[in-house]
């Protein structure tokens, strides 16, 4: 093996009321996504895609929803965990291509800031990490604003 492919989804409700983070990054916002950690719906799907490319499970093998000790946890923490995890099976991250499905709100402010979030936390430069983000053409459950989806890609090779 030289290199492996993962891919992750994820998708969360909005609920008012709660912080929005986004990518590591929170967003001044009414309203956040249900979950039982801090909810970061890319993040999610990163770590899912990460721990696919590695043969590792899923998140919710690692982190499950009905451990306490995962409330609210910050979802960055959780994708420092998981490149131990991947550096422990003798893996190194190349790199993470990530879309963002949501109506709002708008990344390109943030986009930069979430990048180097995402990099910091799995050590890997700035320029190895995509963050794009697209709409659902206001169809169905996401475009009618009742949720976020994320998806993504990740590589890893042998260290």
């Amino acid at each position: 093996m030289s290199a492996r492919i993962g891919f992750g989804y994820d998708v969360h409700r909005i609920v008012p009321g709660r912080p929005l983070v986004l990518g590591g990054v929170a967003f001044e916002s009414a309203w956040g996504l249900e979950g039982h950690s801090d909810a970061d719906v890319l993040l999610h799907a990163i770590g899912d895609a990460v721990l696919g490319a590695a043969s590792l499970g899923d998140l919710g093998t690692h982190f499950p929803p009905d451990d306490p000790q995962w409330r609210g946890a910050s979802s960055l923490d959780l994708l420092r965990r998981i490149r131990r995890l991947v550096e422990g099976r003798g893996l190194r991250l190349v790199n993470i291509d990530a879309t963002l499905i949501a109506e709002e709100p708008r990344l390109g402010p943030r986009r930069a800031a979430m990048c180097v979030a995402i990099a910091e936390a799995l050590g890997i430069a700035t320029d190895d990490v995509s963050v794009k983000a697209t709409t659902n053409e206001r169809l169905g459950a996401l475009g009618r604003g009742e949720g976020l989806a994320a998806c993504a890609v990740a590589m890893v090779e042998r260290a």
